[in-house]
């Protein structure tokens, strides 16, 4: 039976080659787009946890995508700011007779944060525009690169739901609203991961099991829950609910937790019921890295892949000590930073770690590359 199989042409291999070279070189300079908007996202979710911890949120009560990047210019500037924050719950009964001085303070910490958020925008949006006009995109990435652009602008919208549920009836902003902006922002730093970890070499090395793959799914999905645990908590403030471990108020599980009507509530009003919930969420991940690490080195002993559980199971340890360290310190603002930028870092790690069970993606035929 004759075979299905074009005959080789020689002659058409120094272009195969070339193609190849400048799909290298396309995806050389996509990690570096990525990777440097991962970088900004992280610095942007760190200027938001320190925004909430200082209590500075509120301290712009309009939205103003556009116009909004200028900050007060003049005194004249910065007293109407003031008089608008003046008009707020938060202002009239918690940080009354506050001085401009201190205004100041609450306010930079805002403004570098939707500064910073409008600068992911451009730092995603513009180079994506040009790797898409040259022809540099493979096709498979144009809708999730699209996609990503689109959740970007949909957190914009989220952003500001947030600071708008603490403008009228409250003095801060709702728990649910900020667990959902930060979750989001993780997302969307999650997704970004996926896609640059696609565009890098893999090892060679088999999976361990079907199994274990499957578990690097369920850690990293795990570990996005807690994060909106975390969200919860900071919300809540729900940190100094109780300041031991690792009992809480005398007890592993301590009273009160059921304490709302109806008890659903418990889980996103009650402060000592969501940070019992989030411990017990880092009990679970810390488990379950633990036995996924034994598996991997199990079914694949000396493999890269059993060597990133490793790391993986080393980082989450870590997070847990933070986390320890923020509960008996009733929440210090650098620690409770470094917790929340952890937790960043222990998210991309476990991404990374599913997506190179996946092996990069395959060079597509038929792509029209650029220069």
């Amino acid at each position: 039976m004759p075979s299905s199989q074009p005959p080789f042409d020689a002659s058409t291999a120094p272009n195969v080659i070339a193609a190849e070279q400048r799909i290298e070189r396309n995806r050389t300079a996509q990690k570096i787009w990525l990777w440097t908007v991962l970088v900004a996202i992280f610095a942007l979710i760190l200027v938001g946890g320190a925004t909430r911890l200082t209590d500075s949120g509120l301290s712009i009560t309009q939205w103003k995508p556009i116009h909004g990047v200028i900050p007060p210019l003049s005194e004249a500037d910065w007293q109407q700011e003031l008089e608008l924050y003046r008009q707020i719950p938060e202002y009239q009964l918690i940080n009354k007779g506050m001085s401009l001085g201190e205004f100041k303070q609450i306010y930079w910490w805002e403004w570098a944060h939707r500064f910073l958020a409008r600068g992911v925008g451009v730092l995603f949006a513009i180079p994506f525009v040009f790797f898409l006009a040259t022809g540099r995109v493979e096709k498979r990435l144009r809708w999730p690169l699209f996609g990503l652009l689109l959740l970007g602008g949909l957190q914009g919208a989220v952003g500001w739901w947030m600071v708008a549920s603490g403008l009228v009836d409250r003095v801060d902003v709702s728990q649910y609203r900020l667990a959902t902006h930060l979750t989001l922002a993780c997302l969307i730093f999650a997704a970004i991961v996926w896609v640059m970890r696609g565009l890098v070499p893999h090892s060679d090395d088999p999976v361990p099991s079907v199994g274990v793959r499957r578990g690097a799914g369920v850690i990293s999905v795990l570990v996005l829950v807690q994060i909106y645990l975390g969200g919860l908590v900071a919300g809540l403030d729900a940190g100094l609910a109780s300041s031991t471990w690792p009992l809480m108020n005398g007890a592993f599980v301590p009273e009160g937790l059921l304490e709302l009507s109806p008890a659903w509530h418990n889980f996103f009003e009650n402060q000592l019921t969501v940070q019992f919930v989030h411990r017990l969420g880092g009990y679970t991940l810390f488990a379950l890295t633990f036995w996924h690490m034994l598996a991997a080195i199990g079914r694949g002993r000396g493999s890269t892949h059993g060597r990133r559980t490793v790391m993986l199971f080393g980082l989450v340890t870590i997070q847990a000590v933070l986390g320890i360290v923020v509960i008996l310190g009733q929440v210090p603002i650098g620690w409770a930073l470094v917790h929340q930028g952890w937790a960043i870092v222990v998210l991309g790690f476990s991404v990374a770690h599913w997506r190179g069970f996946y092996g990069a993606y395959p060079m597509e035929s038929g792509i029209r590359i650029g220069n």
